[in-house]
């Protein structure tokens, strides 16, 4: 009984550690699902990845870590998924204030409804699109240790409300909003038709 306390206690210690690494600026690279970046660039048609390395961009034209997209102009439609460390909150900072320059900023965010900087400019963006499940970044076979949301700034002033509207995506389709049946459904599946980006906690 002692040892499988003593083991259980360090598999426990093992998990809390490498979830800790998640959470921390000391992993902060997530690569964009490919699937996911293909079904929003059908809808948005993107100009230009604001935070990428050569490896992992998703446009023909982006700024690396070397550039710093955080001192660059953002113009016309940007896709950002950026670093997920202390700075976050930084760069959808820089998203909000592009758009009110005129760009539009889609951004791929951890869904962190408790943090100051969701509050301060997630709360007034245009759209607030929160993916079900949990997806998988880069080459993992797993899903991420936290849930997403899809984060769009339009053009022009910040909504006045402190309120964000959302839809869930799920297969790829919305599952709530004004426009969409709130019928409850079952839970989000990997099978036939479902995306390998997606994974249910």
């Amino acid at each position: 009984m002692e040892r499988r306390t003593v083991t259980n206690l360090v598999a426990k210690n093992a998990r809390s550690r490498r979830l800790s690494v998640h959470f921390s600026s000391g992993s902060d690279d997530w690569s964009t699902p490919r699937d996911l970046f293909n079904l929003l660039d059908a809808e948005f048609k993107f100009d230009l990845d604001v935070a990428a390395s050569k490896k992992n961009a998703k446009c023909p034209r982006f700024f690396t870590q070397k550039q710093d997209g955080l001192v660059q102009e953002w113009a016309g439609v940007c896709w950002m998924n950026p670093p997920y460390g202390r700075a976050i909150g930084e760069w959808v900072r820089k998203a909000s204030e592009s758009a009110r320059a005129g760009a539009t900023v889609v951004c791929l965010l951890p869904a962190r409804t408790d943090t100051r900087w969701w509050h301060m400019y997630v709360t007034r963006a245009s759209d607030v699109r929160f993916v079900r499940g949990r997806l998988k970044f880069g080459a993992s076979t797993a899903g991420a240790p936290f849930p997403s949301a899809i984060v769009i700034f339009r053009p022009g002033s910040p909504r006045p409300e402190l309120w964000t509207r959302g839809v869930f995506i799920d297969n790829h389709e919305p599952r709530a909003g004004p426009h969409h049946s709130t019928k409850p459904s079952g839970p989000a599946r990997n099978g036939p038709g479902t995306s390998a980006a997606f994974q249910d906690p």
